[in-house]
């Protein structure tokens, strides 16, 4: 949706007290969404009265700086994830509550997206902005040409991806450079086979990693290895999903959000995607990740009228120019899991 509306906007520069500038640390610099949010704070600024100067940076950039960011002299608004991600910082006094946004936007969001915006505290940190689901990705033309259907089981899945090495396909395309695309499959291997209370308490607690059922989960995954790119430990996620963009793969584990910046224009009609296999009956296919993702204001912000400002017109339905009603959704998103507090990475989110 954000994709849809783009265009280039611009932004000024300065603030401070009674200034009309609100800065921003952004990690969308790839061209879309970045062009899409350009558009959105243009928006911002003719119902606002505000200016939001962009610190545009690379996602993984931001997210492995993110400590040393918040500890320096960050902008007065930035990106982020929401639950436990939003929670590590919210603790260290590394944010500002947000209770005051919340009086105003509050009636727009459901439960489970105030939920993921509070502190440990109860407070409200966290204005959410979009969430999306990962799923197992593919290129519809590709499997209406090899007459391959959507797997619901994990020996259909792992039945699959054999068929598809015989066809001279790299089965599913998978990166580990960054880190933070293998976590989605550990945690749909992970919900499926132990299930979503587990999950929840192993991403909460960590308490039982050394046990057989995540034990089991490693040498579940053992199985998927000869199906992976090669040379995947070098691989970023652009560079897998390129793999299936171009149909040299034929199916990939990732967040919407970043697979969609791969299948654009003519290709977005192109992409297919399924649930993640069921693999212990007891557990289905019900749970689903769907990181929240949305904006947090620094500790300290030089204009804080303004950041309020901002986040209240993004917290409500009606803002854009270009004929997108962007609407809160009336049901609670997918399940979404809590990830480990370390914050350089990015695993699937609270989300």
């Amino acid at each position: 949706m954000l994709a849809a509306c783009a265009s280039s906007g611009g932004s000024g520069g300065g603030s401070g007290s009674g200034s009309k500038v609100v800065t921003y640390g952004s990690n969308a610099a790839v061209p879309q969404p970045k062009g899409a949010y350009e558009t959105l704070f243009a928006q911002a600024q003719k119902v606002t009265g505000y200016t939001v100067d962009v610190n545009w940076v690379d996602h993984n950039t931001f997210q492995q700086n993110i400590t040393t960011y918040l500890q320096g002299n960050p902008q007065d608004v930035f990106d982020w994830f929401a639950g436990e991600r939003m929670q590590f910082f919210a603790d260290q006094g590394l944010c500002d509550q947000l209770d005051d946004v919340w009086a105003k936007i509050g009636g727009n969001y459901t439960d489970a997206m105030k939920a993921q915006s509070k502190g440990t505290d109860g407070h409200y940190y966290f204005v959410p902005f979009d969430y999306y689901p990962w799923a197992v990705y593919y290129s519809k033309s590709l499997w209406a040409a090899k007459g391959y259907t959507v797997p619901t089981t994990w020996d259909q899945y792992v039945a699959l991806a054999a068929k598809m090495k015989s066809d001279g396909l790299i089965p599913i395309a998978f990166t580990d450079k960054d880190g933070w695309p293998a976590m989605g499959t550990f945690d749909y291997l992970n919900m499926r086979m132990n299930g979503y209370d587990f999950h929840i308490d192993l991403m909460r607690n960590g308490t039982n990693w050394n046990t057989p059922q995540v034990k089991a989960v490693f040498d579940q995954w053992k199985q998927l290895i000869p199906f992976y790119s090669p040379g995947f430990l070098g691989l970023t996620w652009q560079e897998g999903a390129t793999q299936l963009l171009n149909k040299q793969a034929g199916m990939m584990v990732l967040g919407l959000d970043q697979i969609g910046t791969i299948f654009t224009g003519a290709h977005a009609d192109d992409l297919g995607f399924f649930a993640f296999p069921e693999i212990n009956p007891s557990f289905g296919q019900d749970s689903v990740e769907a990181p929240i993702d949305g904006m947090m204001v620094s500790h300290s912000p030089k204009n804080r009228a303004g950041a309020v400002a901002l986040l209240e017109y993004l917290g409500t339905a009606p803002r854009s120019s270009c004929g997108w009603p962007r609407t809160r959704p009336t049901s609670p998103p997918p399940t979404a899991w809590t990830p480990p507090s370390t914050p350089s990475r990015r695993p699937t989110r609270s989300r």
